[in-house]
């Protein structure tokens, strides 16, 4: 079987009214099937509630978190992984003193129109 090697280059990083900082790796139409973006939540700051149309795994590179994910609370640190079920209420706090980095995978792909904040 053939190898298929895809080179997709990084996405400038942006700021989402979330309250984190996203570049998007892979999210392309050609891939529907997933998204890969890395996120950046600066020290105190806790993202707002919300939800995704996708399944998302969150692995944290570096720094100190809280995940909240439909009401069980998760600490969080480098090597650990979060699966957030698609459609779940959401949201991940920085605890530590220096930017909490993780990548995020969405299954199927990450898209716009399937995020909502919601109230908690």
């Amino acid at each position: 079987m053939p190898e298929l090697t895809v080179h997709f280059q990084p996405q400038p990083e942006f700021y989402t009214t979330e309250g984190c900082h996203i570049s998007e790796v892979i999210n392309q139409e050609d891939h529907p099937d997933v998204s890969l973006a890395t996120a950046r939540v600066a020290p105190g700051v806790t993202t707002r509630w919300h939800t995704v149309e996708a399944r998302e795994i969150y692995y944290i590179l570096s720094g100190k978190g809280r995940a909240e994910v439909d009401g069980e609370v998760i600490d969080v640190s480098p090597g650990q992984a979060v699966s957030i079920p698609e459609g779940v209420p959401q949201r991940i706090a920085n605890t530590g003193t220096e930017d909490l980095i993780f990548l995020c995978v969405c299954t199927p792909r990450f898209r716009q129109e399937g995020y909502r904040e919601v109230d908690r």
